[in-house]
């Protein structure tokens, strides 16, 4: 299915963590032109990008914080897609280690995050509607 996709989109980004950490840092900037209460859901959107390079810190056995700590250090030195080698913890270069994506998927993940978060923000509105015209 991987390859059909790329394929098919005749695109592919950077895997091994490095789309999440550049959308991140793109994020970052982006919330200095923001202001008010928008500026703090463009930086929880930006944290939520950094749990797929978490949770590959997790998997491969290391410490995700200090891995965390690694990748940003790197982007910013470089100012290139940085993904996490999962031996041995480091920062890598993953178009130069062959590690891609799917445009599609990633195209798919943004557009899923956004539609269940205000899903989610939807209910619980609803929920606190509700719960203010039981107290009346």
């Amino acid at each position: 299915r991987a390859v059909k996709n790329a394929l098919e989109d005749k695109t592919v980004v950077a895997g091994a963590g490095a789309f999440e950490i550049t959308v991140y840092q793109a994020l970052q900037e982006y919330k200095n032109e923001v202001r008010g209460k928008q500026r703090l859901g463009v930086q929880a959107f930006a944290e939520a990008m950094l749990i797929i390079p978490k949770c590959l810190a997790q998997n491969g056995g290391h410490d995700a914080q200090e891995c965390l700590v690694k990748l940003l250090q790197e982007y910013k030195g470089v100012d290139k897609p940085v993904g996490l080698d999962l031996v041995s913890g480091e920062a890598m270069f993953p178009g130069e280690a062959g590690i891609w994506d799917n445009h599609c998927v990633k195209k798919q993940l943004l557009n899923s995050c956004t539609v269940i978060s205000s899903n989610l923000l939807i209910v619980d509105e609803v929920m606190r509607a509700g719960m203010s015209s039981l107290k009346g």
